[in-house]
C-alpha cells in the first residue's frame, strides 16, 4: 500500500514490532521509577481528583472588613492602676517539620496538574469557616447602636451594641468540634464542686450540648480541648514532691500527639482551638504550643502569660452543691448593710496577712483570718450579705471565689489583685460595679471606700444585681448564663482577632 512518501509492505509484522517496543518500554519504566507515587498509590490521583471537585464548592475570595480594636490593655492599665507586664517566660518554638522525600515530579507533568494535597482542601474548607467569620466580625463592629435590651442592663457592658450583636451571630452561628481522644479522669470528666468548678460544669454542659457541637471538623469555627487541670493534679501529681514537671510534660505529649494525628491544628497553629483550667497550676500545664490556644483560666495573671484580647478570664465558682448550685444567692438590701467591708481567709500569699495586720481591729470593717466552722459556711455568707463591700484579696495566685461570691450576694467587690483580669473583660464594664485597690494601696483601703457617696454606692450595688445572672450555673444552659458566657468570651476573642 503506497501511502505518500510512506511504504509499508508488512502491515502486520510492523503492527506486531511496534506491541513488542511498547511492552518492553513500559518495562522499563516500572523498574526505574518504581518509587513515583502514580506506581505507588493509585488512590491518590482519585483523591486529588476528588478534591479537585470539593475544591470548586467552597469560596476563596474573603471580604475586606476593618477592625475597630478596642484598646483593652489601657483600659485594664485604668482598672488595676498598673500597666501589664510581658511574661518573663517564653514561649517554646514550634517544632518544624521533617522534610519528606519529595518525589521526581519533573518527570510527570501531567500527574503535576492534577495533584492537590490534602493541606490545600484544608486551605480550602477553612477558607469558608474564615469567610464566616469575617463575616460575623464585620457585623459585630459594626452592629447597630442600641441603649439597652430586654434582658440586658447597658451600664454593665463595655459596648451593649458588639455584645448583643456578638451573642446572637454566636448562637446562630457558632459550630465546636470536640476531640475525643484522652482517657478519663484527665479528659472528658468533672467536679462540678468546690473551688475548681467552673472547668467541670463548662466541660460538661459542652460536651452535653447539641446546639453549638459539631461531629464535623471542617465546618467548626472553634476546637475544644476538654481537659481537667484540677484532675490532672489530682491523677498525676507526686504528693510533696514540689515538681510539676510531670503535669506539664504530659500536657505537652497530648497535645502533640493530637498536632500529629489530625490536620485542624495546622489550620491557624493552634489559635482556634481552646480549653479552660481552672486550677492554679494550669498556666504552667497549658505553656508551649498551647500558648496558641485561647486558655480560659481562672488564674488569669499576665505576669504569667495570660494574653488580654486571646485567652478568656474564666470565674472562679465555688459550688457547694452541685444539684443546687444557686442556694443562697441575693443578699439584703442597702439599708442592711451595717459593715462597711468584710474579708475571712487563709493567711496565704503577701497581701492578705498585710491587710490582716491593717484593719484586723476596725470597728467599722471585719477583716479576718479563718472565720470558725459552721454547717454551710452560714457565718461567712451572712457577712458577705450584711456588707457594703467585699474584700477579694489575692492569695498565692491571683483569683479568688470571693469574686464571684460578692456579686452572687449582692456585695460590691474590692479588687485587690494587681495584674488579674477579671472575668469576661472584654464585654463587661468591671469598673461601673467593682472597686480596684492597687496591692500597695492598701493601707489606703478605708479612705478610698468612704471617698465612694452613698449614692455612687447604690448605683454600684443596682449594676452588681444585675450582673450576678451571667454568673449562675445552671444544669440546662439559659440565655446569657455562665456557660453561654465562657463560649462567648472565647468566640468573641476568635472573631475580632481575624
Amino acid at each position: 500500500m503506497d501511502h505518500g512518501f510512506l511504504h509499508y509492505p508488512c502491515p502486520k509484522q510492523t503492527t506486531r514490532l511496534i506491541w513488542v517496543f511498547g511492552i518492553s518500554l513500559v518495562v522499563v519504566l516500572t523498574l526505574q521509577y518504581s518509587e513515583l507515587p502514580i506506581f505507588n498509590s493509585i488512590s491518590l490521583l482519585l483523591s486529588s481528583a476528588k478534591a479537585s471537585f470539593v475544591r470548586e464548592s467552597y469560596f476563596s475570595n474573603a471580604n475586606n472588613t476593618s477592625f475597630m480594636q478596642q484598646d483593652l490593655k489601657d483600659s485594664y492599665s485604668g482598672v488595676n492602676g498598673s500597666s501589664p507586664k510581658n511574661s518573663t517566660e517564653e514561649r517554646e518554638k514550634t517544632a518544624q517539620n521533617g522534610d519528606l522525600k519529595k518525589p521526581k515530579m519533573e518527570t510527570l507533568p501531567v500527574i503535576r496538574m492534577y495533584m492537590t494535597s490534602y493541606a490545600d482542601l484544608t486551605s480550602q474548607v477553612s477558607s469558608l469557616v474564615d469567610q464566616q467569620l469575617l463575616e460575623a466580625k464585620s457585623q459585630i463592629e459594626n452592629a447597630a447602636f442600641t441603649s439597652n435590651d430586654s434582658g440586658l442592663y447597658a451600664p454593665i457592658y463595655r459596648n451593649i451594641s458588639m455584645f448583643k450583636r456578638s451573642y446572637e451571630i454566636m448562637n446562630r452561628m457558632l459550630k465546636v468540634y470536640i476531640y475525643k481522644d484522652g482517657e478519663k479522669p484527665i479528659f472528658h470528666d468533672w467536679i462540678l464542686e468546690g473551688i475548681y468548678s467552673s472547668e467541670g460544669w463548662f466541660l460538661k454542659l459542652m460536651e452535653e450540648n447539641k446546639q453549638f457541637v459539631t461531629e464535623d471538623p471542617n465546618e467548626a469555627h472553634l476546637f475544644y480541648i476538654p481537659f481537667s487541670s484540677r484532675l490532672l493534679e489530682l491523677t498525676l501529681y507526686v504528693p510533696h514532691s514540689h515538681s510539676r514537671e510531670n503535669l506539664i510534660q504530659f500536657m505537652k505529649n497530648h497535645t502533640e500527639m493530637l498536632i500529629s494525628k489530625y490536620p485542624f491544628w495546622n489550620r491557624r497553629n493552634g489559635s482556634d482551638h481552646f480549653l479552660t483550667g481552672c486550677h492554679d497550676w494550669a498556666p504552667a500545664e497549658t505553656r508551649g504550643r498551647l500558648l496558641n490556644t485561647i486558655r480560659a483560666l481562672c488564674n488569669a495573671d499576665i505576669r504569667t502569660g495570660f494574653k488580654i484580647g486571646k485567652d478568656v478570664s474564666l470565674p472562679t465558682t465555688y459550688v457547694r452543691s452541685s444539684k443546687n448550685p444557686l442556694k443562697d444567692i441575693g443578699g439584703n438590701p442597702p439599708t442592711q448593710r451595717p459593715i462597711l467591708a468584710f474579708f475571712a481567709g487563709h493567711m496565704h500569699g503577701y497581701v492578705r496577712p498585710v491587710l490582716l495586720n491593717h484593719w484586723g481591729n476596725d470597728t467599722d470593717m471585719r477583716i479576718f483570718a479563718r472565720m470558725p466552722h459552721v454547717k454551710g459556711n452560714k457565718n461567712y455568707i451572712d457577712h458577705m450579705k450584711s456588707s457594703k463591700y467585699c474584700i477579694c484579696a489575692r492569695g498565692f495566685a491571683v483569683h479568688s471565689p470571693r469574686v464571684v461570691e460578692s456579686l452572687i450576694y449582692d456585695c460590691v467587690p474590692v479588687i485587690i489583685s494587681d495584674n488579674y483580669v477579671p472575668p469576661f473583660f472584654e464585654v463587661l464594664n468591671w469598673e461601673s460595679f467593682a472597686v480596684f485597690v492597687l496591692e500597695k494601696d492598701i493601707v489606703n483601703l478605708k479612705k478610698v471606700l468612704l471617698s465612694i457617696s452613698e449614692e455612687k454606692y447604690v448605683e454600684m450595688y443596682e449594676r452588681v444585681k444585675k450582673v450576678k445572672e451571667q454568673f449562675f450555673w445552671h444544669s440546662e444552659p439559659v440565655k446569657y448564663d455562665l456557660f453561654h458566657m465562657i463560649l462567648h468570651s472565647v468566640w468573641y476573642n476568635r472573631v475580632l482577632r481575624m
